[in-house]
């Protein structure tokens, strides 16, 4: 039985998993008067081997003026590019979060660690406005499902050779072999 749970948690461990968000993101920019936006911009720069688009980019627009709306025409795009070496220069448009125009998030690739350049265009019903800010990508430093499985063998071994002492204990303290 305890071989069988041993092998369930192994299999449990090496399956797939969901690449889900790493950590909170933080802003690379606080609030600033750009145009006719306060704008906010927030990230998480993780980098990728796979070709992933895990570099996480969050805008938050509102107006200058107050009692105004984001107009719902508001475009925001994003765009990259590797400060410490050559490489291409990557764009996204951002699209709205839940449907809200003045929330925004694009996913972009981010195949190294490294400082990237990151540029914001926004297009809308209150004019343009551009910013360029700076994120530094780095890995994702959570160990593979296998390797955490790894990690965690020998305390399931020595559990397993714990338990086998104890059942041998009580077999003899009742007179079994």
């Amino acid at each position: 039985m305890t071989i069988t749970r041993f092998f369930l948690i192994i299999l449990v461990a090496c399956q797939p998993v969901l690449h889900a968000h790493s950590g909170p993101p933080y802003p690379i920019m606080e609030e600033r008067v750009i145009g006719s936006y306060h704008v906010a911009l927030w990230a998480d720069p993780d980098a990728t081997d796979d070709q992933s688009a895990a570099g996480q980019f969050w805008i938050m627009l509102r107006p200058v003026a107050p009692g105004r709306a984001v107009p719902t025409d508001t475009r925001v795009d994003v765009r990259i590019r590797p400060l410490d070496r050559a490489g291409p220069e990557r764009e996204a448009h951002a699209d709205r979060v839940n449907g809200d125009v003045g929330r925004h998030f694009a996913a972009l690739l981010m195949d190294h660690e490294g400082p990237f350049a990151v540029h914001v265009a926004i297009d809308g019903g209150l004019g343009p406005a551009e910013f360029d800010a700076k994120a530094d990508a780095t890995y994702d430093l959570r160990p593979r499902p296998a390797l955490i499985a790894l990690f965690v063998l020998p305390f399931v071994l020595v559990g397993i050779v714990w338990g086998k002492l104890l059942i041998k204990r009580r077999m003899h303290a009742r007179g079994g072999t």
